[in-house]
Parts: C-alpha cells; structure tokens; sequence
C-alpha cells in the first residue's frame, strides 16, 4: 500500500507487516492421519494468517509451508505394529506415503492452502532435506557447538536390540510434570531428560524392563546460549505479538539445575550431601519436598548418581540439558560423518526444526526459482518467519531452534546472504490446548480425539474453522464441544459448532442474496455505480483498523468479534433500507450500492478464514483477485468492474455459506 494512500485513507499508525514472510505450521507425524487437534488447533490458523498475510502484502511475497515429519521411532515403531496385527502391507516408506497422501487431502478438504506441504522422508523435499541436514549440523560442528557425549541407552536382553524413542514408556521425572507418557528422553508433554532418570522403565517390544548400555552422540551445546535466550526472552516480554504462554515457557528452563527430593528422604540426603558437589539447600517447609540448587549442570548430573546409587527418590526441575542431535534408529536423517563417527541418523525433533527450511528450498526449486532464494526469507530483516505451533512444543522450537539459530548467525563468509546472511528468528505463535470434551485428548491417550475427517461428516469445513478460530486458544486451553460426539448432550442443547456458523449461513447468506435478488429484480442484475455514503465509508475503515490491528497479534477470536459486529451492522442496515417496494430508483441505487459495499468489506476481511464461501462471491460478482488485495482496501466495487457492470445471475435459494447437510436433516425430525 503507498504511503500516499495511507495517509489518504488511514489517519491513526497501523501495524507494520513485512516485505516477504514464511509461515510455518507444525508438521504432523507421518504414523497417523490427522486428528482434529492438528486441524483446529494449529494449522487452521496458520491457514489464516498466511491468506491474511497474501491479501495484505502480495501472495508473491509469502510463502506458507508444513509438511509430513516422516522420520522417527513413533513412525517406524507404528508401522511395525500395523504389520505385526495384519492391519498394513508394504514397506515403512509406503507406510509414510499413505499417511501423507491422506493428511494432504484432509488439508485440502478444510480449505488449509500450503504454497508446499512436503514430507521430509518422500520425493524431491527428502533429498532437499537431507543436504539441508548435512549442511546444517556440518556448520554448527565447524563452529565449535558440537559435543560427543556418552549416555546410558535402553536395552531390551530378551528382544537383543537398543530400544529408541517410543519403544520405551514411563513416568515423566520432571517435577510438575503430570504425564503418564514418559518416553526414552522427553515425555508427551515436551521435558527432555537424561535416559536413566525415566521413572519405572518398560520396553514396549517384549514388556520387560530394560537395561542401560553406553552409547555415544552429538549434543548442540544449548546451555552455552543460556544468556543470550535470556536476553532474548526479556525482549519477547516487550513485544504485544508474543503470547505469554511463549515467553513464560522459555523463563521455566531458564534457571539453575535444581532437584527436587521429597521430605521422607531429607535425614539420608542429609548423611550423602558432602558426597555431591557443591550445592544450596534451599529452605522451603510448607512444600512436601525440598529442593537443592546446582551451578552446573555437570554437578547436578553427578548429584543424580549419587541419590540413585542410595536409594533416593527424586525428581529434576526443568533447565537447559545438551539438545541430542543424533542416534542409531535406522529410520532417520543419515548424519554427517564428522571426527571420524558415522552410522549415525540424526534425531527427528532436530532435523524437524529446520524442515520448513528444506521446504522452502523445494518450493522455490519446484516454481523455477533458485532454492538459495531461502536465504530471502530466512536471512534477510525486511522478512519475517511465523510458526505456528502448539504448547507443547515451545520447548523446541521457542529453546532449542533459536539457540541453535544464533548459533548459526556466526555466519560464514563464504555462505553468507547478501540480504544480511544471518537466520532470523522466528515469531512463535503458540496455542493453548484444544481440548476434547473438557479433556486433553490425544491419539495415544485414553480419551481418543476424533479424526479430522470425520468432522466433515456433520459439519461445513467453514463452520469448524469459524468455530476454531473463535475459541480464543491463543489466550488459554478452551474445550471443543461437538454434540453430535458428546454423550452429556441433551436433545435441545445448541451445538457449539453450528450457533457460531449462523453468522455467515444466516446472517451473511441473507445480505448477500437480498442484494443480489433485488439487484436482478430491479435493475436487471446491474450493479449500481452510486459511490458508497461517507458514513459507510467511515464504518468500513473502523472495522478495517481494528481488524487489521488484532490480526497482527494473532488475536484471531477478535477478529471474528469485529466481522461479527459489522456482518450484524450491514444486517440491520439492509432490513431497515430495503422493504420491498421501491417507487424511488435512486434511493434504492443508493442503498444497493452502501450494502455491496458492506459486503465486498466483510468478504476482504472473511476472505482467509472462510476461503470457500468468499471465493464463491468472488465469482458471482464477477470480479478478480484484485478485490482481496489490501491495496484497495476501501476502495468499492466499482474500482474494479467500471460502470453498468452485470453480476453473474444467481438462482434462488442460492447460498454461499451454509450448514452441513445432517444439520437440515435433523432439524426436519
């Protein structure tokens, strides 16, 4: 938008947008279809800001990529249960294929629109990806980040093999930590932890509990960035575009190793304590067990032993541990050969945190572009890289990715940018929990979320995304509340879903069609050339602001609260203006021409969250793409058509939003 038109058009300072922007949404596992938490809890709004981000500063400038995380023991672990019960036939990699295939029909059939949604174990993306690997840890080992460290990995004697990731289940040991799921070295909510503090180890191959045997892997020296995260956190807490859930996530990890030892064991820590190295006791006596406090994470590792070695229940609060980049599974990334170590694979979270940046590659590649054009959007301060995410994850990507990204930033001359060389780091955009009928669901958990499939068979793919993206999940984990799945329904309650979509089926539907029928009744389907009245003009500029304002700090629930408030204005305006006879053409040219323009707005500012319905009215009035564009925000319908323009004829009871088709059946029983 040119700054002469700004200052024409918008008198008060808006939200500054960059020239060029990546979205990001959090890549599904390649062992599973999409369940509805995928969906509606992170990629819809991705989906949403991406389209937003396409009208408002050129869809040639974004670049909106996920994609399959295809590597990892949940995967192969998956697939060989599959097989073993008879459910699948064919290899690990066709196991993977099906599973993509199926998650990129599911995006399409909720409208989810990725420039790529690749896979980073299939095709051209894979290859990509595995050079981008190499690339990448290759540079971190150059720039002195990398340590071999030997750990104690599972080992099942009665199967003979290292267990990995999944194949071994316990009780999280991070203190708070409510999980049942605690796997090899981080549990389902996200704690990382050294293997032999799992709680009550079980080898999910033969059910036995499973010894330890050394191995040896590269760890990213993440501690060695404790302070710049710091620094970097306390900016975060300045910025309105970061959501608490983020920055407070990142200050729990933040602070000096601590072990937390219940009361019943104080008299026999007391009787070990000069064994371990120094440390504070730190006094709290309400709290049933007490805490000591370590200055390196090295001492509090050696506290562990010696606790463990006597008996000494116990449990480690959440600080900043080496992030583990590689392992032995066969299923993965192959690591780079470095100091003369090979055979290993590189872990699935690592490699996943840099993905979206293989897909980018592809991407640019498969449009006939330089796949280093990446460096335009990574690299360069006049772009932006959003990720979207769930909670459960900022420990990855809100610790692990940009400690490792300013570690990156000691940029190499021969591979630096010159749009600035250095990896920008991202905006996180991290959701609460959506919830399941008041519980957190999850596909290996007791309460099973429905599949985002079957969703579609009771609901629109608009109304879910209205609904979702009214919920409000950037503030706090809200429940989703299906009734046709929810037992606790009685027959006359709303459903949740269907009442928030009855601003568009009903509301929306019956302005557009009103001036649409009236329009080819009265003036043969020409639009009126009238320019709209300046209060119009000023309503639509109030909803444009504030919309455009909560749209850059994520608040997609406010957003839906100002198009709520406008759709209800134009609704009002249209039954007090259009009764039915009029013997004045002019004033009815007028009224038409002030409620398309209240719809041409409303179908801007709806256009990314309901991209079926706008694109519909899109085709009917007969218009191109221009009409999305931020450009011309204000602009009326005429800027784009010129005079006596004929809409495309709309048959009666013609809708553009609607309800699903189960939801009239019902409502005729």
């Amino acid at each position: 938008m040119s700054d002469n038109k700004e200052k024409k058009n918008f008198e008060i300072p808006r939200p500054v947008f960059p020239k060029r922007a990546v979205v990001t949404g959090g890549m599904p596992y390649g062992n599973k279809e999409l369940h509805f938490g995928h969906v509606g809890g992170m990629l819809v709004f991705a989906d949403t800001y991406a389209r937003f981000l396409r009208d408002r500063i050129g869809k040639e400038n974004v670049i909106f990529v996920s994609g399959t995380d295809c590597y990892g023991s949940p995967i192969a672990e998956g697939w060989r249960v599959k097989v073993k019960n008879g459910e699948f036939e064919g290899s690990l990699e066709d196991f993977v294929q099906r599973n993509h295939n199926k998650q990129k029909e599911t995006l399409a059939a909720y409208g989810i629109a990725p420039n790529l949604f690749a896979a980073s174990g299939l095709g051209r993306s894979k290859d990509i990806h595995a050079s981008v690997t190499d690339r990448f840890i290759s540079s971190l080992h150059k720039k002195g980040q990398l340590n071999q460290i030997t750990t104690m990995q599972f080992f099942d004697e009665k199967a003979g093999v290292f267990l990995n990731g999944r194949q071994v289940i316990g009780k999280c040991p991070v203190d708070g930590c409510t999980s049942e799921k605690g796997y090899a070295d981080e549990c389902d909510m996200g704690h990382q932890y050294m293997p032999e503090n799992l709680i009550n180890p079980v080898s999910t191959l033969t059910g036995e509990t499973p010894t330890m045997k050394p191995v040896t892997n590269w760890y990213f020296k993440l501690r060695d960035y404790e302070q710049l995260m710091k620094d970097w956190v306390e900016e975060l807490k300045k910025r309105k575009d970061i959501r608490p859930v983020v920055w407070k996530t990142i200050d729990e990890f933040l602070k000096k190793p601590v072990i937390y030892i219940k009361r019943e064991f104080e008299e026999k820590y007391m009787s070990l304590k000069d064994k371990m190295p120094a440390h504070n006791y730190l006094e709290e006596p309400k709290k049933p067990s007490f805490t000591i406090e370590f200055d390196k994470l090295s001492d509090c590792d050696e506290a562990c032993r010696v606790l463990t070695e006597n008996g000494i229940r116990y449990r480690t609060g959440k600080t900043l541990v080496p992030f583990r980049l590689t392992g032995n599974i066969e299923w993965g990334v192959p690591a780079p050969v470095m100091d003369g170590v090979d055979g290993l694979t590189v872990w699935v979270w690592p490699e996943s945190l840099w993905a979206p940046i293989s897909f980018t590659e592809t991407y640019l590649e498969s449009i006939g572009h330089d796949k280093e054009e990446w460096r335009d959007y990574w690299c360069s301060k006049d772009s932006t890289v959003y990720q979207f995410i769930g909670q459960d994850n900022i420990y990855f990507y809100g610790i692990a990715e940009p400690a490792m990204w300013m570690a990156q930033q000691e940029s190499d001359t021969k591979t630096a940018s010159p749009a600035d060389g250095e990896l920008q780091l991202p905006v996180i955009v991290a959701n609460h929990h959506i919830l399941f009928l008041d519980k957190k669901a999850s596909s290996s958990g007791a309460v099973k979320p429905p599949m985002a499939d079957d969703l579609l068979n009771h609901y629109t793919p608009e109304q879910l995304r209205m609904h979702w993206l009214g919920l409000g999940l950037g503030q706090r984990s809200v429940s989703f509340m299906p009734k046709p799945y929810n037992p606790d329904a009685k027959p006359d309650d709303a459903d949740p879903v269907v009442k928030d979509g009855l601003l568009l089926s009903n509301v929306f539907n019956r302005m557009i069609r009103t001036a649409f029928y009236t329009t080819q009744k009265e003036l043969d389907g020409v639009m009126p050339n009238n320019a709209p009245e300046e209060k119009f003009r000023e309503d639509a500029k109030k909803a444009v602001l504030e919309y455009e304002r909560h749209m850059s700090k994520f608040a997609f629930h406010q957003c839906t609260y100002v198009l709520d408030s406008y759709i209800r204005n134009g609704s009002k305006y249209m039954a007090k203006a259009l009764t039915g006879e009029y013997p004045d053409k002019e004033a009815l040219k007028q009224a038409l021409a002030n409620l398309f323009y209240m719809i041409r707005i409303t179908g801007v500012l709806l256009h990314p969250m309901a991209p079926f319905g706008t694109e519909k009215l899109r085709e009917y009035l007969e218009v191109d793409e221009r009409i999305w564009s931020w450009d011309t925000i204000l602009e009326p319908l005429t800027y784009f058509t010129g005079e006596d323009h004929k809409l495309k004829f709309l048959p009666p009871r013609t809708d553009f939003f609607t309800r699903h088709e189960s939801q009239f059946a019902s409502a005729e029983e």
